[in-house]
């Protein structure tokens, strides 16, 4: 099974200004959302669905996944609904009803409002890569009856890293050899309303990985193709767990959010949803 995109060079780059157009557009309209943070995780989307995951499209928009993706960063649903979205799985006029009530769009990914494209509920910090960890052994330990052991990708925010699940589960998967087991860090150096570093200082934040039996990878998190290179050249056989530290600008795009505190939870008004989108048009 193959990803059935694998696009590259402009086209996905476009993909991923695309997802940033619809995640200005959505928390617009909803007066509410993680603006900044949707934005930074845009190119890692992008090159995670639209070129690496390997999984197939079957009637009724139900995906047959090989390998799975969990958003462990859940207040980042906006840029995965975005995604969503620029896939053609949810329709422009539904992405407008986000964080409405009764919607499908709530503001954390929900397995039961999107049972074939959510792998499971995230919003409470540290859990989605305890639980990647999980299901990366039990794909594993089924490899013979499913076709080859699928890979398990899960995205976590750096200010995420300060809760202490997540180095249990580090442990746990330099332990059991999970090979198949990426964790990519969306490493903006902002949380809610500081940079990292003033908050709880993460560096030196390779050192650490390795030195819970990590095999280590920084890259350009916003240099989508930068990103899809570095995920398909892992060796995924060599029995050591991997992080791909990506290297981001929260609210990346756009002039005004970039690198601003207050856009972690922050929406556009009229005049800088139109100034937004016209900077992406052209960037």
């Amino acid at each position: 099974m193959e990803n059935p995109f694998k696009q590259s060079g402009d086209a996905l780059h476009r993909r991923a200004q695309d997802i940033r157009k619809k995640i200005c557009v959505m928390n617009a309209t909803a007066k509410s959302g993680h603006t900044g943070g949707d934005m930074s995780e845009a190119d890692i989307l992008a090159a995670l669905y639209f070129h690496v995951l390997r999984y197939e499209v079957e009637a009724g928009q139900r995906v047959r996944w090989h390998d799975e993706f969990i958003l462990s960063k859940g207040h980042g649903v906006g840029g995965l609904y975005a995604c969503f979205g620029e896939l053609g799985w949810l329709p422009e006029r539904e992405l407008l009803t986000y964080l409405k009530d009764d919607g499908r769009l709530p503001g954390h990914p929900v397995r039961q409002k999107l049972p074939s494209w959510v792998t499971v509920n995230t919003g409470g910090l540290g859990h989605g890569f305890p639980i990647a960890a999980g299901l990366a052994m039990a794909k594993q330990r089924h490899a013979a009856r499913s076709g080859g052991t699928g890979r398990v990708f899960v995205l976590t925010g750096d200010g995420e890293l300060e809760e202490g699940s997540n180095w249990e589960a580090a442990m746990a998967a330099a332990h059991f050899e999970l090979s198949n087991l990426v964790v990519i860090v969306d490493r903006n150096r902002l949380q809610l309303a500081d940079f990292t570093h003033n908050i709880m200082d993460l560096d030196p934040l390779d050192e650490k990985f390795r030195a819970f039996g990590f095999e280590v990878h920084d890259v350009n998190g916003n240099q989508v193709d930068s990103i899809w290179k570095l995920l398909e050249s892992l060796d995924y056989d060599n029995r050591k767990p991997k992080v791909v530290i990506a290297h981001t600008i929260k609210g990346r795009g756009v002039s005004f959010m970039e690198n601003v505190p207050a856009w972690h939870h922050k929406f556009p008004t009229e005049d800088q949803l139109k100034q937004a989108l016209q900077e992406l048009d052209h960037a």
